[in-house]
């Protein structure tokens, strides 16, 4: 029961949150982000292996019992996690208590309903991440869109209400298709399961002739089609150009720390889907669509990248690199090789730990000048020298600086994806892919030299200080965990490979 425990502390907290007064709000919802925090370190230390969830049947810290029965299918609380969903559960709270610190600054209205908001976020992001039914993982899919979309509307910039709009519209038609893809898939399973348990589904997807007709569509077509939709709603999540166009106007209109938060765990939702759903339960369809997703992703990246690239609002240009980051995750995933699949997994974490840390220094940065545009500022390095520094140390990690765990996760992608037997042209694609590198090295190196280098010049009438405790804080800590896991990779990397080995054997990779 201690996933149970770790999900009703945070909601607990929320409405602990929710009820306090405003000035206490922030510093307590600090404190109680703690309890999940360290539950989520005592699972990581006493996780002692666990093979793939879906597949093993096996995964840790397990619960399962009755719901209530749906028609044919009885519905179960099932949660458990395994080698690739403990490293996003750790990493999501640490970002958590991180995004909330942060936010003391910039937050000075409704403070109670923010944090509770935050928190409630926090809760559907564990459940997406530990379920392992269906029906209770849509649940808590769908509920992180709730507290996401009020903490655009409400806190976010002047075009928060277009943003918070476009950002539901998007993801929750996504969703549904995605819904339509999965629930089709099971259908044609008829009476060969009798609940929507997910290591159930996946295992006897498995079996040969398991699958049946449904909706007038043969095995092989409702196969390709139920991938299809998945693929396309995972697809809005992650997202994977040309799907993506909702992500800068969430990013550049929410407030830093939910920014934090949208591109260091909630980008990592679709990619965790896409690797349980597409690429583990329908393995065949994935490789004999390799190419085209390949495709997918190398476009990801080199577009993403000269999005950001044409960028001069700071983040602008963080919010596309999330989208050419995620591309390399595709590349490592579609590779299905242990190295391709278990360096995609592990770029997620890296991702989330680097892109969290990307956005609350910019955070830090526009608290302290009130702009965001790179022709604004100049020279910031002598007047915020701590700032700058962690500024310049967070865009090395995303360059893929060696020890820093941007160069983990990238080198794992490239040394899985070059050799892999699944990819028609695989040398190519991830040669393509390395490119994008140089046009990531392009625009962050631009961003520095005339944001923080060179003579000083504000065009805002703002006196700069130091930045305070509360803000420089949490950039120490995330920087702390980039650098942890580029000198100790295996502290995660153990624990994904042998999560992710099932699912390349079963795409035929090595």
């Amino acid at each position: 029961m201690l996933l149970e425990a770790l999900l009703v502390s945070v909601l607990v907290g929320a409405g602990v949150v929710a009820l306090a007064p405003n000035r206490y709000a922030g510093k307590l919802a600090a404190v109680l982000s703690l309890v999940p925090l360290g539950g989520s370190l005592y699972l990581w230390s006493a996780f002692d292996g666990a093979s793939n969830a879906l597949l093993g049947n096996d995964p840790a810290f397990e619960t399962q019992f009755a719901w209530f029965d749906l028609g044919p299918y009885a519905l179960q609380w099932h949660v458990g996690l395994d080698g690739v969903s403990l490293p996003l559960l750790v990493l999501t709270t640490i970002l958590t208590t991180a995004a909330i610190v942060s936010a003391w600054t910039p937050i000075d209205e409704r403070e109670s309903q923010f944090y509770a908001l935050v928190l409630l976020l926090e809760a559907g992001l564990l459940g997406v991440f530990a379920a392992l039914d269906f029906f209770l993982w849509f649940v808590f899919w769908e509920v992180v869109l709730v507290p996401m979309y009020f903490l655009i509307g409400i806190w976010g910039g002047p075009r928060r209400k277009y943003a918070a709009i476009k950002f539901f519209v998007y993801t929750n038609v996504a969703s549904l298709v995605m819904f339509i893809g999965f629930i089709a898939l099971v259908f044609g399973l008829g009476d060969s399961v009798a609940s929507l348990d997910l290591p159930v589904i996946a295992q006897t997807l498995q079996e040969e002739g398991a699958l049946g007709s449904f909706a007038g569509l043969e095995p092989d077509a409702l196969k390709a089609t139920a991938f299809l939709a998945m693929f396309a709603g995972f697809a809005v999540k992650v997202p994977i150009v040309p799907v993506h166009t909702w992500l800068p106007d969430a990013h550049v209109e929410a407030p830093t720390p939910v920014s934090v938060l949208l591109a260091g765990v909630l980008l990592k939702m679709g990619t965790y889907a896409l690797l349980r759903f597409n690429f583990t339960m329908l393995p065949d369809v994935a490789a004999a669509n390799a190419t085209i997703i390949a495709i997918f992703a190398v476009v990801s990246v080199i577009y993403g990248a000269m999005l950001a690239l044409a960028q001069r609002d700071l983040k602008r240009i963080v919010a596309y690199s999330s989208i050419s980051s995620m591309g390399y995750v595709l590349l490592g995933l579609i590779a299905y090789t242990v190295h391709g699949v278990g360096g995609a997994t592990f770029q997620m974490v890296s991702h989330g730990f680097i892109s969290g840390l990307m956005f609350m220094v910019v955070g830090v940065v526009y608290n302290q000048t009130h702009t965001r545009m790179v022709g604004d500022m100049s020279g910031l390095a002598d007047r915020l020298p701590v700032t700058s520094g962690i500024f310049v140390a967070a865009a090395f990690g995303y360059m893929g600086l060696p020890l820093m765990s941007g160069f983990i996760g990238e080198a794992l992608i490239f040394i899985g994806a070059f050799p892999s037997d699944v990819l028609p042209g695989a040398p190519l694609f991830t040669a393509s892919a390395m490119f994008g590198i140089v046009i990531v090295a392009g625009y962050l190196l631009f961003a520095m030299q005339r944001a923080l280098f060179g003579p000083f010049e504000l065009a805002t009438d703002y006196e700069l200080s130091r930045a305070p405790v509360q803000d420089v804080a949490p950039l120490l800590v995330l920087l702390a965990c980039v650098i942890i896991l580029g000198i100790h990779p295996d502290l995660f990397y153990g624990m994904i490979q042998d999560a992710v080995a099932p699912v390349v054997e079963l795409g035929g990779g090595v």
